[in-house]
């Protein structure tokens, strides 16, 4: 097994915010993770990432177990998140905020290769390579954020709601851009509210509801299911059908 979760449990204080869930990745996928406010979606992310302490589980990543090891281990390993919320250095350049991203690589040559690389899959960004990231618009700086995520060379990336707070258009842009990375050999584990855009692109996807995996299936089969089309792409629920006589029985 390329990743796989099992039975992970995660507790804030008194509050079980993963309750023992179990999903996994297979290489070269785009598996999303689709659910409300306070599902667990960013818990899950940071559990793989190192970053919350997990009360019970396995995180296997070809073989290993990841729990218990360090942020920087986990990344050296070929596992990077890109954080919801950008997160990018405002201060620094667009070109400075990708050399954070190739700090585990020492030489300069590769990391100039892998940056005109990153250049040619985002040329808005070569256009302000000397400015500063924090007068970037959010979809340039949610660019910037995959990009810099790009620069450790991820085998697999987390991607925590890269669609958050930008226009239509852009959100487009950003899908296209994450199919794009897949489709160059990054396996993605995908968290986002947008579920139409994110079971539009994934091969699998996971319901996640309270801290609980609900549902499981491929991207075309989430994006037809009742339940899912009810509460998170817009359509009617079971009731309001029933209601408009849309059953026969």
């Amino acid at each position: 097994m390329y990743f796989e979760i099992k039975d992970l449990h995660v507790h804030y204080r008194a509050i079980h915010a993963l309750k023992g869930i179990s999903l996994t990745v297979q290489k070269g996928e785009i598996v999303a993770l689709i659910g409300g406010n306070g599902a667990g979606k960013s818990s899950t992310l940071n559990s793989i990432s190192g970053l919350v302490q997990t009360s019970g589980g396995s995180i296997i990543y070809q073989d290993e177990e990841l729990i218990g090891l360090g942020t920087d281990i986990i990344v050296q390993k070929g596992i990077v998140q890109v954080p919801e919320g950008r997160h990018i250095f405002p201060k620094m350049t667009v070109q400075e905020n990708l050399e954070m991203g190739a700090f585990l690589n020492n030489n300069k040559a590769s990391v100039n290769r892998d940056m005109e690389n990153i250049f040619q899959l985002f040329p808005r960004l070569k256009e302000r390579r000397n400015q500063p990231g924090g007068t970037l618009s959010g979809g340039e700086q949610q660019m910037l954020a995959i990009a810099r995520g790009l620069m450790g060379h991820p085998d697999l990336m987390l991607l925590d709601e890269p669609s958050m707070g930008l226009s239509p258009i852009l959100v487009e842009q950003i899908f296209d851009i994450i199919f794009d990375i897949n489709q160059r050999g990054t396996s993605i584990l995908l968290v986002e509210q947008n579920a139409q855009m994110a079971l539009a692109i994934a091969d699998r996807g996971y319901v996640l509801e309270t801290g609980e995996i609900v549902l499981n299936g491929t991207g075309e089969e989430l994006m037809n299911d009742p339940k899912v089309q009810a509460a998170y792409l817009g359509g009617e629920s079971e009731e309001e059908k029933r209601n408009k006589g849309e059953y026969y029985f």
